[in-house]
């Protein structure tokens, strides 16, 4: 009798670890099964559920940053020591508004005090974050969380005036002034300098800031008309930088959707913008804004998941839209009107990130004509100082 037990139980043992072994490997089949779903899910630009956001992540990451720093530091490139050059030049030049108020009145076509305060600010706290990185001198790090706070803690609303404003006004210059605040952000919150120091980014700062970028996105941001044009490419790169900085994964992805979703219908399948260049602009500028913002947005994307979707989305449209400012300045190409100004008389900092990422004869051409001051005319609807940021990093 007990050997007829200890042989069941010895046969009930081998049963037992036949079956947790195949359920072992059924286990790692399947876990096998869903990382690769999940890989092209992220690697297409529909999914990020399984992934973390990476900090900092807006447009600068720990290691470019270390990298940039490290170079003009150690005075081994000079291109990139007279690019920095230029970022300390602005933040020595300017000075915070001081003028941190509850509302912002702006106008269509046409700048106001405020905006030149709040956009302005928005810059000048992301140059400094950079002055900071590189040099790790708290003294700056501590005047960009004044900006930032100063503006958290006073924003209530964006108002529009002036001769025939556009009502929705307000949605263009959220959608230009939160991706800049957010990139200053991400460095002072989450940048350690090479001796660990941080900024000291505190959690009640955090949630302040979160909140004054709810209020850009769901009162103006999420509202911004249905144009078809660099409206909608800005309020979709906005969506993903808050994104980024609140770690949501929603808001990140439906700023990704709506630009994969203007790239064919801002660049026509042989680059032309003619929406952009022509209509109710007739200028060279605002096609370069849905370039900038597409480029930004593209470089967010392959940041945070390695996802190429809008760098190569409809047939690599951004790179033909490139090409179509190539052609516009070699005069091979015309647009169907008489733009005001020169297609190579201003070149907006955008083309910096897409000739790192694309390199070819005609953005490396377009890249060369571009001011590293990152201004252009002294516009600050988009972050500049690009060429110190992203030229030839690795």
């Amino acid at each position: 009798m007990r050997k007829h037990q200890l042989t069941y139980g010895l046969f009930g043992m081998l049963a037992l670890l036949f079956a947790g072994v195949l359920f072992s490997k059924c286990t790692k089949k399947a876990d096998v099964a869903q990382a690769d779903q999940t890989v092209k899910e992220s690697s297409s630009g529909l999914k990020t559920q399984a992934l973390t956001f990476v900090h900092p992540g807006i447009l600068n990451t720990q290691a470019s940053l270390t990298y940039i720093a490290a170079a003009v530091n150690n005075n081994t490139d000079p291109d990139r020591v007279a690019a920095y050059n230029l970022v300390t030049a602005y933040c020595d030049s300017h000075s915070p508004s001081n003028a941190y108020q509850a509302t912002v009145d702006v106008a269509s076509s046409a700048g106001t005090p405020d905006e030149t305060a709040f956009k302005g600010d928005a810059l000048l706290s992301y140059a400094l974050a950079l002055r900071w990185a590189k040099t790790g001198n708290a003294s700056y790090a501590n005047t960009v969380k004044q900006i930032l706070d100063g503006w958290a803690n006073a924003f209530q609303q964006i108002v529009v005036g002036g001769a025939n404003p556009n009502p929705k006004q307000g949605s263009l210059e959220a959608s230009w002034a939160a991706p800049t605040f957010c990139a200053a952000a991400e460095i002072i919150k989450y940048f350690h300098l090479p001796s660990g120091a941080t900024a000291g980014w505190t959690t009640a700062e955090d949630n302040q800031f979160k909140s004054f970028l709810n209020k850009l996105k769901d009162n103006y941001i999420n509202v911004t008309p249905s144009y078809n044009n660099n409206w909608n490419v800005s309020a979709g790169y906005a969506k993903m930088a808050i994104g980024i900085f609140e770690d949501s994964e929603a808001v990140y992805n439906s700023g990704l959707s709506i630009v994969q979703s203007m790239l064919p219908l801002v660049i026509a399948s042989d680059g032309s913008m003619n929406g952009e260049v022509c209509g109710s602009h007739n200028d060279y500028v605002h096609f370069q804004y849905s370039l900038t913002g597409f480029s930004y947005a593209a470089n967010l994307a392959v940041i945070q998941f390695g996802d190429q979707s809008i760098y190569n989305g409809s047939s690599s449209r951004l790179l033909t839209g490139y090409k179509y400012q190539y052609k516009l300045i070699q005069g091979t190409v015309s647009p169907p009107c008489s733009p005001s100004g020169s297609p190579s008389g201003t070149i907006w900092p955008g083309i910096e990130i897409a000739d790192r990422h694309y390199h070819t004869t005609e953005t490396n051409y377009v890249r060369n004509l571009h001011d590293p001051y990152g201004l252009p005319g002294g516009d600050v609807g988009f972050l500049g100082w690009t060429s110190y940021t992203h030229h030839n990093v690795p």
